[in-house]
């Protein structure tokens, strides 16, 4: 496990939940549902685009029980579907109105396990890190965003600002 001298703060991945994803997004509902549809993706400049996606176990310092998490991102244009496919993984999320420049900004931040085939929804603004595989296979995922999302990819370097964050999650098996 890496030294506390070196990350702002460790958290622990928690099972993704209607409630606990609340402040970040929401998780799409079974058509049946009556609240289905009350909920609405947002694409400020119509280029809603859809196509897989894969992270890398190594694009990510991988630690005994847990990932390092450096940088987050978001996006203030469009939500962002995300769907892992394959495996299991794991996201990091803060809050839009969160900054992510200084320690205190940290208590906001929270992590989910993600299983493969579980979606979710990415409210705009909202930062977020992976989703990050947890094993050795990368992961691919299903991803709804707008098109032009690198020009709407604000980045938060917690690293450069030794605000890094643990993110630890149960062992495999």
């Amino acid at each position: 496990m890496g030294q506390l001298g070196d990350v702002a703060r460790r958290i622990q991945a928690s099972q993704l939940s209607e409630q606990a994803w609340s402040p970040f997004g929401w998780l799409p509902l079974e058509d049946t549902d009556d609240r289905d549809g009350s909920s609405r993706l947002q694409f400020d400049w119509s280029d809603v685009h859809v196509n897989l996606i894969r992270h890398l176990p190594d694009e990510v310092t991988r630690l005994d029980g847990g990932l390092r998490c450096d940088v987050m991102y978001r996006h203030d244009t469009h939500t962002q579907v995300l769907m892992p496919l394959n495996c299991d993984c794991v996201i990091a999320v803060a809050p839009a109105q969160v900054e992510l420049s200084k320690a205190a900004d940290l208590d906001s931040v929270r992590a989910f396990l993600v299983r493969p085939l579980e979606s979710l929804v990415l409210d705009r603004g909202t930062w977020h890190w992976g989703p990050f595989p947890l094993g050795h296979e990368a992961v691919r995922l299903f991803n709804v965003q707008g098109m032009r999302y690198s020009e709407d990819n604000r980045c938060a370097d917690l690293g450069g600002r030794n605000l890094a964050v643990e993110v630890l999650f149960p062992p495999l098996g």
